[in-house]
């Protein structure tokens, strides 16, 4: 890769996205202390969500899609993600099977990835399941932060939606890999 091809405005958004995470680590641990951090949180994480869209959508408009593009993207994803999920489980605010969940999903993917790259020598893009999966564990990160009691519905649904989302990103990533790997090697 070429350090050239970094200098887009999609990239740029993503790099941002992935810095977002550290002013997230901090302001969650003053969460119990006053919803400000709540809301300030909330505030952060639709910024990041945006930017996710954005990032995208200047990729596909300016037809700047790059192999940076296709790490630093679903990396800023995954870090902030995990950094949330790993607060949330160390102030007892997730199920410990979820955290578990989440974190090995990222684990599985980050390490399947490094795979395929070697295999193919390019990065296997995040697809639609995976966004709708990084989508669905972010409303409910949300819906945590935000204090909603895990009785509520809303609560459940997305708790159990992200959780066979996460499953079924896996396979599908998964069987991607294999079926670009199959066909590289014919």
């Amino acid at each position: 890769m070429k350090i050239g091809k970094f200098n887009t405005v999609s990239n740029y958004i993503s790099l941002f996205r992935l810095l977002l995470s550290i002013p997230v680590y901090f302001l969650l641990d003053g969460m119990h202390e006053s919803e400000h951090y709540r809301t300030v949180l909330i505030i952060l994480l639709w910024i990041a969500y945006f930017s996710d869209i954005a990032d995208g959508y200047f990729a596909r408009k300016f037809n700047q899609i790059s192999e940076w593009g296709k790490i630093i993207d679903p990396l800023a994803d995954k870090v902030l993600v995990v950094i949330i999920v790993v607060k949330l489980y160390l102030l007892s605010e997730i199920p410990d099977y979820y955290f578990w969940i989440i974190v090995l999903r990222d684990v599985v993917i980050f390490t399947g990835g490094i795979f395929v790259s070697k295999k193919l020598g390019k990065v296997l893009p995040s697809d639609y399941v995976g966004k709708v999966t990084v989508a669905t564990i972010a409303l409910f990160i949300m819906i945590v932060i935000s204090n909603i009691s895990p009785s509520f519905w809303l609560y459940q649904v997305l708790l159990y939606a992200s959780i066979i989302l996460s499953f079924a990103s896996v396979i599908n990533y998964g069987l991607r890999a294999y079926k670009i790997i199959r066909a590289e090697i014919k």
